[in-house]
Formats: structure tokens, C-alpha cells, sequence
């Protein structure tokens, strides 16, 4: 983006630095303060979601010839397609925390979908609620706030979320029918499965294992899950947290670089993620062994 105001700011780098220069991450999240008066949204080439934060604002809104007026409430959202830009005149100062959603990602939802060529473009829309976006907000937000623990894995099923409950809203059509379901065929599977554990260390993305599998991203979610049970990202939290454990009872490596071999940003994530899985820390565990 050119010309970015001042309340408009620069995402996070933590997800960027991560995909290198030339790749967005499929979501990224920002906080945004939105000036008194007017206000011309920068044009994203990434749909964004604005969610108003705090107290209630009243509000008009207009994109192309279309104006609205209302009030903001805390957890509603508009949506601001790629390539287009949205007018605000605010009564007051306002807080918004922005979605930010690569189009060709809603392209792959839209396709697994079956959903027509009139329903695959996002609409501007204004003074939405609905749960699941703002619960996917929040763990943005929360994400982002603590330097995204759960790595790109994580943010990149909530994106896939996201995207598939922005068209069923607007098309008002619910997910696949879990008849359809199928899981993945078992040679894929170990493909996918043996990747995994080849890199735990790494930073790994759900488009990389949908191209391991060799389905879209939209259609791996959904097999792997039938095919293991869990979320492929709940799969791998598991898997580090069993090779995490095994390396704490050798006794011989300390807790930071037993967290970097596999594959949790610090050793405090390590920690709360095998509270979680397992009910122990990781100072129990190492007792365990010298026991």
C-alpha cells in the first residue's frame, strides 16, 4: 500500500518475516486507531475485516454511491474488498482490529465450495455480527499480542476458517456436507504424516501440507481431520509435545534448545503447550527421567 496514513499502521512483522518478501501471510491481523471525522480507508490488495473495538460509535459509511449511517458496536465488522477503499465520518475517535485476507485463499474456499461465479467476489457490507468472525478475531488478536506461539500452522486455519464463514454468510450457504467427507487416501497420508516429522523444527504452513497431500488448501483441511481425528494444526502441537518429552528425559539438553528442536518459539511456549497436552511441565517430565 501507498500513502498509509498515520492510524493505518504497518502489520506486524512476526508472520512477514517468516513467508520472506514476495509472500503475504494468508492472514494477518492489526489494530488500527480511526481519526475523528473523515476518513478514506487505504486501498489493501487484501480483503479487510474491521472490527470495532470499545464503546459504541455512530458512524457513516460509504463505498462507491452507496451511504450508510449507524452505530458501531463493539464486535460487529465491515468488509472492505481487495482494491477498493471506504469512506468513514466519525462522530468520535474509534479503535478497529483489522483482518487482513489474500483473495486468492477466498478463491480456493469459494472453489471447495461449489460455489457459482457470482458468489466467489466478496461484497462490501457493513455492520455484521456473527460469532465465529469475532471469535477468529480474538484469536488473532491474541496470536499477534504474544508473538503468534502457535506459528503459522495455527494462523493459517484460522484464515481457512475465516474465509470459508465469510462466503457462507454472504451466500448463506453452510459448510460441505460431512457426507461428502472423505479423508485422505493412507499413501498421502503418510506422505504428509512423514514431512511432518521431518520438520517439526520448522515453522510449518498449511498450504505447504496441502501440497505434500497434493489438494487445495480448503480440501486438505477437512481430509486430514477425517483422516486423524484432529485438526491437522492440534496434530502437530501433539507430535512436538511427544518429541519435546522424549528429549526431556534424556536429560542432557537444556529447556531452550529443546523448545527450538521442536519447533515452539520459547521455552515458556514449550511449557504451556505440554501443561495442555500432557498436565506436566517440562521441569516434571525431566524428573520423570531421572527417576
Amino acid at each position: 500500500m501507498s500513502d498509509r496514513p498515520a492510524c493505518y499502521p504497518s502489520p506486524s512483522s512476526t508472520l512477514l518475516s517468516t513467508s520472506g518478501p514476495h509472500r503475504l501471510p494468508l492472514l494477518d491481523v492489526l489494530s488500527s486507531p480511526v481519526p475523528l471525522g473523515r476518513f478514506d480507508s487505504p486501498v489493501d490488495d487484501r480483503h479487510v475485516l474491521c472490527l470495532h473495538l470499545g464503546d459504541p460509535v455512530p458512524v457513516s459509511y460509504r463505498v462507491g454511491l452507496r451511504e450508510r449511517q449507524g452505530v458501531r458496536l463493539h464486535g460487529q465488522f465491515c468488509v472492505v474488498p481487495a482494491g477498493s477503499s471506504t469512506r468513514w465520518t466519525l462522530s468520535r475517535p474509534a479503535t478497529s482490529l483489522l483482518l487482513r485476507l489474500t483473495p486468492p485463499l477466498l478463491q480456493d474456499a469459494a472453489e471447495t465450495m461449489r460455489l457459482g461465479a457470482g458468489e466467489m467476489d466478496l461484497a462490501p457490507s457493513i455492520h455484521i455480527r456473527d460469532a465465529q468472525v469475532e471469535r477468529i478475531g480474538w484469536m488473532m488478536q491474541a496470536e499477534e499480542h504474544d508473538g503468534y506461539p502457535g506459528g503459522r500452522l495455527f494462523a493459517d486455519s484460522l484464515a481457512s476458517a475465516l474465509a470459508a464463514r465469510l462466503l457462507a454468510l454472504q451466500s448463506r450457504q453452510g459448510p460441505p456436507s460431512t457426507r461428502e467427507a472423505r479423508a485422505l487416501p493412507a499413501w498421502r497420508l503418510r506422505q504428509v504424516l512423514e514431512y511432518i516429522e521431518a520438520n517439526l523444527d520448522q515453522d510449518l504452513r498449511l498450504a505447504e501440507l496441502a501440497g505434500v497431500a497434493g489438494f487445495s488448501l480448503s480440501h486438505f483441511k477437512p481430509l486430514f481431520r477425517r483422516a486423524m481425528g484432529m485438526p491437522v494444526h492440534r496434530f502437530v502441537l501433539e507430535r512436538r509435545v511427544e518429541r519435546a518429552r522424549l528429549r526431556l528425559l534424556e536429560g542432557q539438553t537444556s529447556l531452550t534448545e529443546v523448545a527450538l528442536e521442536t519447533g515452539f518459539s520459547h521455552p515458556s511456549h514449550m511449557a504451556r503447550c505440554m501443561r495442555r497436552v500432557l498436565g506436566l511441565s517440562p521441569s516434571q517430565v525431566r524428573a520423570q527421567g531421572r527417576s
